[in-house]
């Protein structure tokens, strides 16, 4: 999101934000609860996130086509766990993620 608005050409007065836990942006932000289902330009925002997400996961599927990108958009379904640990995590996976972290070190332990 920061990086998002400070390539914006003008800052915002304020940034609406899904939620309760207000990031650090370079300007106001106003958090709302369940904003997607209030606030018709988190509602947008949220679908058009969704859509693009879904895209690069595709193309990622194309790119890494044994952890299944393209069927589970990311999520650990159970063939996208068995991936990990067969092949350890590719340089998209997010190493917060604590399937993808332990995946990681079992792989560096060999």
């Amino acid at each position: 999101m920061c990086r998002a608005l400070e390539a914006l050409p003008c800052r915002p007065d304020i940034a609406l934000v899904d939620g309760n836990d207000p990031p650090k942006l370079p300007c106001p932000v106003e958090t709302i609860v369940k904003g997607d289902a209030h606030v018709p330009s988190i509602a947008a925002a949220s679908i058009v996130a969704k859509v693009v997400r879904d895209r690069m996961m595709r193309r990622l599927g194309e790119t890494y086509p044994a952890y299944g990108f393209g069927q589970n958009a990311g999520y650990s379904t159970g063939a996208h766990l068995s991936a990990l640990s067969e092949s350890g995590p590719c340089g998209f996976h997010r190493r917060s993620f604590a399937p993808v972290r332990a995946a990681g070190d079992l792989l560096q332990g060999l």
